[in-house]
């Protein structure tokens, strides 16, 4: 995905809907309510091995049934992350519009 393209054809959606499965579409499962706040920021935590924990801050860009997509507030980088090690994720109230043309200074 293009994630500087805003112009999406309506009837590539509806076709797109047809071939979603379920867990993308039921907030019952973590990928669809995920779905519900792409563009938020949020703060994951991801458990590593048996008692390891670490957290990534960033914008949410795209859910999959198997991952996520964040970019990173410290460096701007996108971060693909397994969404089967995700143990938490604190989403922020706050009003917060994401700035897609946005660059961080060097």
């Amino acid at each position: 995905m293009n994630y500087d393209d805003k112009n999406m054809d309506p009837n590539d959606l509806a076709n797109n809907q047809a071939n979603v499965p379920e867990s993308l579409k039921n907030s019952v499962y973590t990928p669809a309510f995920l779905r519900r706040h792409i563009g938020s920021l949020v703060k994951v935590e991801f458990l590593i091995g048996t008692m390891g924990l670490t957290d990534r801050t960033g914008i949410l860009l795209e859910v999959g049934a198997s991952y996520i997509v964040l970019r990173s507030i410290q460096d701007n980088n996108l971060l693909y992350c397994d969404i089967y090690s995700i143990k938490f994720v604190t989403i922020s109230r706050q009003s917060f519009l994401y700035n897609q043309s946005f660059q961080m200074p060097l």
